[in-house]
């Protein structure tokens, strides 16, 4: 063992090795010399465990590939051929075009965020988006945080602490994550009061449960489950009218917040934040990166005297939106406000892809795999939290016939190992590649990913 010991080179010899040379000009030296000492440090420990000693060679190619990885960024755009819109471990919505322009312009420089260009005085951020949620939701004031959990939790804790809050059994839900309804009420200081069974509240329920203690009842959106069979939940109209015989508010937690009617597109219907104003909601809550399609965000709607007290809590600074998405949520409104959602936002493009037009793509897509797949019909999730259970009809592309598992899992790793990844999902040892899910103008990345995978099959 000693030997070997002798065997483990200095750290002069490792940075004076030829595949260190590029780094040895470019990269910060000590920072370099750190790195070799952790690298050789790593080889007495192995040898001293009963291992040989590595070669110069791999020590020093060990610390040129430890030192080319810190250098990769983490975060890389992928295509989602998934077959899921709204993707949560893919980063959900994907941003228009003139969103992230919005936020290009706002983060190369100075902006007028807390500036009131008129008075030459401190201003507030949230007037660049509280004009424009008002105008789209119709509602008196709003308020924009960095996502719906904060929104909630921002509205309980100053609206709500020590006080109780009256929510349906069957709506104590966890979103996912870790996130629960009655955890975030706990950490606001808001008693929860839970009404109800799990298939079935009624508006007697809530009618008992109310108290002196009492300041709101709250509706959650169920987002990613659905009950079915026995069930009985109050409408929200019904649940508001209920609050103003008791001059209580209604808060409601719509989850992923939606501006279109689904329905349209033949989808379940999704609670749409202007119905929920309109029918008298005290405070509505729910994210700008779900069906909103824009950054991440938790954006809060309804009454003035309401929101004035969140503006004043200090959690509010807590929980605050920069202004590299206020610029990119701001940009997204505006779509909805000029009616261009879906010709603009990603998502809604997505939602509202003719059928017809997806076949064409699949039948491409197929075509570059030169006999190795073929088309299926499918059905495209919607996902983000949003319309459980509801999908819409696609055509996907199959790879595999279901016999070879390994070969299987292997072209999906080849997939994902591309310079800009393809991420598709395996069902019953298929590889199912949805062109729903992905835009058409990432089609020419997708073919060519497609096309050198044909390669690889016939060189095999």
């Amino acid at each position: 063992m000693e030997s070997e010991f002798r065997k483990i080179p200095g750290v002069d010899k490792v940075l004076a090795d030829k595949r260190l040379a590029p780094l040895v000009k470019t990269y910060p030296h000590d920072r370099l010399v750190k790195l070799v000492r952790q690298r050789l440090e790593q080889e007495r420990t192995a040898v001293a465990a009963g291992k040989k000693a590595s070669a110069l060679s791999k020590i020093a190619e060990a610390v040129y590939s430890q030192v080319k990885a810190m250098e990769t960024p983490g975060l890389r755009p992928v295509i989602n051929a998934t077959g899921v819109i709204l993707h949560t471990n893919l980063g959900r919505a994907p941003l228009s075009q003139e969103a992230t322009a919005a936020m290009d312009t706002v983060a190369r420089g100075y902006s007028n965020l807390e500036f009131n260009l008129d008075s030459g005085a401190r201003g507030s951020r949230q007037v660049h988006v509280e004009s424009l949620l008002r105008e789209l939701t119709g509602a008196e004031a709003a308020l924009v945080v960095n996502n719906n959990a904060s929104a909630v939790l921002l509205g309980l804790t100053a609206l709500a602490k020590r006080s109780e809050v009256i929510v349906s059994r069957g709506q104590a839900v966890e979103i996912g994550g870790g996130f629960r309804i009655p955890d975030v009420m706990r950490q606001s200081g808001a008693r929860l009061v839970e009404v109800g069974t799990t298939n079935c509240t009624y508006s007697s329920d809530y009618e008992q449960a109310i108290g002196p203690r009492t300041v709101a009842l709250m509706r959650v959106h169920s987002s990613n489950f659905r009950l079915m069979g026995f069930t009985s939940e109050v409408e929200i109209e019904e649940l508001v009218a209920l609050a103003g015989r008791h001059s209580l508010f209604v808060f409601d937690d719509l989850g992923s917040g939606c501006f279109l009617d689904t329905t349209e597109f033949g989808l379940a219907p999704e609670p749409m934040v202007q119905r929920s104003i309109a029918l008298g909601v005290g405070l509505g809550f729910f994210s700008g990166d779900k069906l909103v399609g824009g950054p991440q965000a938790g954006i809060i709607v309804g009454r003035k005297q309401l929101m004035d007290k969140l503006r004043k809590h200090p959690l509010a600074r807590a929980v605050r939106i920069d202004k590299v998405r206020l610029a990119g949520l701001a940009a997204t409104l505006l779509h909805y406000l000029k009616g261009e959602a879906t010709s603009k936002i990603p998502a809604w493009r997505m939602i509202a892809a003719p059928l017809n037009d997806i076949e064409k793509r699949a039948g491409k897509w197929a075509e570059a795999l030169g006999g190795r797949a073929r088309v299926v019909d499918g059905e495209t999730m919607v996902g983000g939290g949003s319309l459980p259970g509801g999908t819409l009809p696609t055509r996907l592309v199959a790879i595999g016939d279901g016999k070879d598992r390994s070969l299987v899992q292997r072209t999906a790793r080849k997939l994902r190992a591309r310079e800009i990844p393809v991420v598709g999902r395996i069902a019953d040892d298929i590889l199912l590649l949805d062109p729903r899910s992905v835009l058409p103008e990432e089609d020419e990345i997708m073919l060519k990913a497609l096309r050198e995978l044909s390669s690889d099959f016939n060189r095999a």
